[in-house]
């Protein structure tokens, strides 16, 4: 038996890979991210419904087959990074993405994708 406070080992690492989003359309949703983003459109669709966006740290998958009404994130599932909220904001707004709140505690805010997915902006 495991002594309290003890850290057992697992071959399972304390990091997140990648966070899978439903989206219904594979090429739009790629689009559309990567210019939120600032990413280049580059890379192919994977299996006619996967993209991998080239991020820094924890990956994130657009994915059209696992989209239905029932996947739609309603709670943010995760969170972008931002050094500059208040830019992000701006810039959100430029693009005319649906902002769901307006800058919470001058370090977050929630939008949504063109799906509908709940995501998150925050300043770290």
């Amino acid at each position: 038996m495991e002594s309290e406070g003890a850290v057992m080992n697992s071959p399972i690492l304390n990091q997140i890979g990648t966070v899978f989003i439903p989206v219904s359309n594979i090429e739009k949703a790629r689009d559309w991210y990567c210019e939120i983003l600032g990413l280049p459109v580059d890379g192919e669709i994977q299996f006619g419904h996967l993209y991998v966006l080239p991020m820094k740290g924890a990956g994130v998958v657009l994915d059209s087959k696992i989209f239905s009404e029932d996947a739609i994130f309603r709670t943010p599932a995760l969170h972008f990074n931002t050094e500059d909220i208040e830019g992000a904001y701006a810039f959100m707004q430029s693009k005319e993405v649906e902002l769901t709140t307006e800058i919470q505690h001058q370090h977050y805010f929630n939008f949504k994708d063109p799906d509908g997915n709940l995501l998150m902006v925050c300043q770290c």
